[in-house]
């Protein structure tokens, strides 16, 4: 006896629904660990020395990239079979993945919590390839090694489904975004001891991903959805597709160099960077126009509301968090005055969560009722809960975003501006912001009840009826 699930086309998609589960369950994590940093902005001394705000920093950005990774994985393990239209070249390699990347990231978060960090380095033989002790990838050294295995596993699972199945533009799109994700990981490894250096290549990881490869996943994802839910002809997607990834890459790739505006690179970086990343914003606002159009051509009334709020307001908020909160910054003369202010803060928060938190909740918004044997929908109860856990959700974030810009303002004016010795010091500015603080903590409490609605919106179960394999396939 086997367990089939009637409601999805192909059994082998089911291995998305363990990547998705742990992809929120690390979301949870990211948003606790945001909490408690929100915390310490105004009680310094909060759970100090148990925790200190280095570390739970770290703990915050690293399960920000781990659960993005788990929910894209999740999603390609979806959607590529259904493109392919035949089964995932290997289930058991999928599972076998998942738990080597899980054991690999909770080891390395247990390890930033309870080890001091120049411990865990000499733990983990980090002078065999030094590669520690930079932002966002602080992992160590045996850490990254796990990563590029998992991810070769990760992409030949893919590629070999792909080759043996039908080639769809979506699936294209998400395998070369996932190619390139695997790739720009690898100048992870490379640790020059040139700061200037450093920092030059480490934007071929940080830039690269966030506003490079990882737009074509997103784009992938938002199109497969769209196409799903609305019954518009793939041709049309698949037009809009073209467009939006063109645009992504020329302005992203480029686009790097407003990184480079400070750290000892060419000036001609001051014009490509700036006027390349005031073109950024393009494919986002692309992304509103493709979703608004999709929906209003739809031939069919999909009955998972919830799934097509989510897709609308993740191209929304992507354009405004990405785009708009992004141009706000991006131009030297500007950002000669803005860098590394409450203002990147402001950008980066809704930029995440609009452009990637939201997209991968919308694929499980869309593939989660069918993974857990309920149908295209769940009921309407739980949606009207994922409804309001998406509104609570939003609202607080875009609440965050206006609070950490009116504090960059605040701080550039106190801090940046004044000439003749009259700046006030970094502390004392700090001191100017708390209010703004306690509202971003405010507003980040609501961000965690919304959270909770969308996950308490799961709780309907699924019915999957165990079936006689033999009988299944006759």
């Amino acid at each position: 006896m086997s367990i089939i699930n009637p409601h999805l086309k192909f059994q082998s998609q089911a291995v998305a629904k363990p990547y998705f589960v742990f992809a929120l369950i690390l979301f949870v994590g990211q948003i606790l660990f945001g909490l408690i940093m929100g915390l310490q902005y105004v009680i310094g001394d909060f759970l100090f020395p148990l925790l200190p705000f280095n570390v739970a920093r770290m703990v915050h950005t690293n399960l920000l990239i781990v659960w993005l990774l788990f929910g894209f994985m999740g999603a390609a393990y979806y959607l590529i079979p259904e493109e392919a239209d035949r089964e995932l070249h290997s289930p058991k390699l999928a599972i076998i993945l998942f738990w080597v990347f899980a054991a690999a990231g909770v080891l390395t978060i247990l390890g930033y919590l309870f080890v001091p960090y120049a411990g865990l380095a000499e733990m983990t033989k980090n002078e065999l390839l030094p590669t520690m002790g930079r932002e966002f990838l602080e992992q160590p050294t045996i850490t990254k090694i796990g990563i590029v295995v998992v991810a070769l596993g990760f992409l030949y699972n893919i590629g070999m489904t792909m080759l043996k199945g039908r080639k769809t533009v979506v699936s294209t799109v998400m395998m070369t975004g996932l190619i390139g994700l695997a790739v720009f990981f690898l100048f992870s490894f490379y640790n020059p001891e040139n700061l200037a250096r450093d920092k030059y290549y480490w934007w071929f990881v940080v830039h690269l991903w966030v506003e490079g490869v990882w737009e074509l996943i997103m784009g992938s994802m938002l199109a497969f959805v769209l196409i799903k839910i609305t019954g518009v002809d793939r041709e049309v997607v698949e037009k809009w597709l073209y467009v939006i990834i063109a645009m992504a890459l020329i302005t992203g790739i480029i686009g790097t160099g407003h990184h480079f505006f400070w750290i000892g690179a060419p000036t001609v970086w001051l014009w490509l960077g700036s006027i390349f990343s005031a073109l950024e914003p393009l494919p986002f606002f692309a992304m509103v126009l493709f979703a608004l159009n999709m929906v209003n051509r739809r031939r069919r009334e999909h009955p998972n509301k919830a799934a097509s709020l989510w897709a609308i307001g993740t191209t929304v908020t992507a354009f405004l968090g990405a785009g708009v909160w992004g141009f706000l910054h991006t131009l030297a003369p500007v950002n000669y005055y803005t860098h590394g202010s409450q203002l990147t803060a402001a950008h980066g928060h809704l930029a995440f969560y609009g452009a990637y938190a939201m997209i991968v909740m919308t694929m499980i918004s869309y593939a989660m009722p069918r993974l857990r044997g309920l149908g295209e929908a769940p009921d309407a109860r739980a949606q009207r809960i994922e409804v309001w856990g998406f509104w609570l959700m939003t609202i607080s974030m875009v609440a965050i975003t206006l609070f950490l810009t009116a504090a960059g303002v605040v701080q550039v004016w106190l801090q940046r501006i004044p000439a003749d010795g009259a700046a006030m010091s970094f502390m004392n500015t700090a001191d100017q912001l708390a209010i703004f603080f306690w509202l971003r903590l405010v507003a980040g409490v609501f961000f965690l009840i919304g959270l909770v609605c969308y996950l308490y919106s799961f709780r309907q179960r699924g019915r999957v009826p165990v079936v006689a394999a033999a009988a299944a396939a006759a």
